[in-house]
């Protein structure tokens, strides 16, 4: 017997906001401090500015396509999965992963029981965050992107998504760590 899709919860005021492309055209350049953001944190139940972490350890923010806590990035999805298998290799670096999506809260507490989220996920349906790191948007939701702080806040790394290239891997993301602590 086939089954439907559900699409409950997809179509909403951020799908209209996000429907249109628009490419990811982020102009913060690497040496550049980055934009000051405040956000609940799903997994620990607190806020989170980014300025917490200043003078503390490196970030990577990675923006991830959620759009509902049913319906995943098909590009996305295997890049949560990798990020969380191997979170253990971030907590190792001393850096710490914040991973933030445009799913609401009650979205975001589903997706982080359903995956077992070992690191933070930040809930930003307004995607002004999004926004303010330029990830570009396309069909209801804000495009993927990684970026790597030093522990000033200042950018070192960003991957913005292409059709050809959708996430920054573990492996790169580890590599381009590994180089800013050396």
């Amino acid at each position: 017997m086939l089954t439907s899709t559900d699409f409950s919860g997809l179509i909403n005021q951020r799908f209209f906001k996000n429907f249109m492309p628009i490419p990811a055209t982020n102009s913060l350049a690497l040496g550049q401090a980055t934009p000051e953001f405040d956000l609940p944190d799903i997994k620990n139940d607190r806020r989170v500015k980014l300025s917490d972490y200043r003078n503390d350890r490196p970030v990577i923010l990675a923006f991830t396509r959620i759009f509902t806590e049913k319906q995943y990035c098909p590009f996305c999805f295997p890049h949560i999965k990798a990020l969380n298998d191997q979170y253990q290799e971030f907590v190792d670096r001393q850096v710490e992963l914040l991973m933030i999506t445009s799913t609401d809260e009650q979205q975001s507490k589903k997706v982080v029981e359903d995956l077992g989220l070992k690191f933070p996920l930040l809930s930003d349906p307004s995607c002004k965050v999004f926004w303010k790191y330029q990830t570009g948007q396309a069909l209801g939701a804000p495009l993927p992107a990684q970026f790597l702080l030093d522990r000033q806040g200042v950018l070192k790394y960003k991957h913005l998504f292409s059709f050809l290239d959708h996430n920054a891997s573990v492996e790169m993301l580890c590599g381009e760590i590994d180089r800013l602590i050396r």
